[in-house]
């Protein structure tokens, strides 16, 4: 449990970031373009890639490919998790309307539209963090070519 404690507190501190993102979008009204959620995927991946960083430091000559990669995927899934259980109560305590607004403008076709809106934030978050954490180890891997 010792070596989940960086990447849980890393993924605490990314998804306050998500959920200050997301109000500062809501002050401004631009909370229902699905577009500025692309930046969320930039957030999750500086959390991710930070995460590894001080973890590979942080262990030194014991970093592996595997834990980094543990700790790449327990800080995405976390940050992933609290974002999607505060968008969840955003949408039906804080902001009533929010969910009409947005199957206002994306879709009038599906009757449980609510849960299929908090089953994709789901969805992207760990589809984000599992690709972004992939991507990031190929950076922080030791290689097994000899040097010349």
């Amino acid at each position: 449990m010792k070596n989940l404690t960086l990447p849980i507190r890393f993924g605490i501190v990314t998804s306050g970031i998500l959920m200050a993102y997301f109000l500062i979008l809501a002050l401004m009204g631009k909370h229902t373009n699905v577009f500025f959620s692309l930046f969320n995927g930039v957030i999750t991946g500086f959390g991710i890639y930070e995460t590894i960083k001080y973890t590979k430091i942080r262990m030194g000559k014991e970093f592996s490919y595997g834990k980094g990669f543990t700790a790449g995927i327990t800080m995405g899934f976390v940050a992933t998790l609290l974002f999607t259980i505060f968008f969840a109560f955003y949408s039906t305590e804080l902001n009533s309307n929010f969910l009409n607004e947005l199957s206002e403008v994306w879709s009038k076709d599906y009757a449980n539209f609510e849960g299929i809106v908090f089953f994709t934030v789901a969805i992207m978050g760990f589809a984000t963090t599992l690709v972004l954490t992939l991507s990031f180890m190929q950076l922080f891997k030791s290689s097994n070519n000899p040097k010349k």
